[in-house]
């Protein structure tokens, strides 16, 4: 079953790790629709030439690949072509939530006035919907995969999950 959620535009590492988690299917059990960037198609190729497991968002009905937006402008140095155009992307469509984990990315999306959640939010909100039995097991995998999760924030997680 899908929320209400209709319009999700998310950024790389969300669909990063998700793939590598071997849970990139919450996706759609989650949301009606992923819209993916061009900006993140490209760093997902990119990441494929390199040799790191990535996953091909064309291969899933549920991804809509959006064609390039003019990124903003007055965005903050840091943030990258796929975190630039996700937001931009995000504004232009009045998306419903946009899937970000990068800090600066979230903060400056949120004071855009957009809905922001994460890889964290995608599980926890698949634990919540039964999609998931637990979610401790998936932070530790997580980590292991190279994500900077504070322990604050496992923490947290853990917490909002029952766990």
């Amino acid at each position: 079953m899908t929320s209400s959620t209709r319009d999700v535009v998310t950024n790389t590492s969300p669909l990063l790790y998700l793939h590598q988690l071997g849970l990139i299917d919450l996706l759609p059990q989650i949301f009606q629709r992923l819209v993916v960037p061009s900006a993140v198609i490209a760093e997902l190729a990119e990441g494929q030439g390199l040799g790191y497991d990535v996953p091909s968002p064309s291969a899933f009905a549920w991804v809509e690949i959006a064609p390039p937006v003019v990124p903003i402008t007055q965005a903050p140095t840091g943030l990258g072509p796929g975190e630039r155009e996700a937001i931009a992307l995000a504004v232009t469509r009045r998306s419903d939530l946009i899937l970000l984990d990068d800090g600066l990315a979230r903060r400056y999306a949120s004071g855009l006035g957009l809905a922001v959640t994460g890889t964290l939010g995608v599980i926890l909100r698949a634990k919540q919907r039964g999609h998931l039995a637990a979610v401790s097991p998936v932070l530790d995998r997580l980590t292991g995969l190279g994500s900077r999760l504070a322990a604050e924030t496992r923490a947290g997680v853990v917490k909002l999950a029952d766990e």
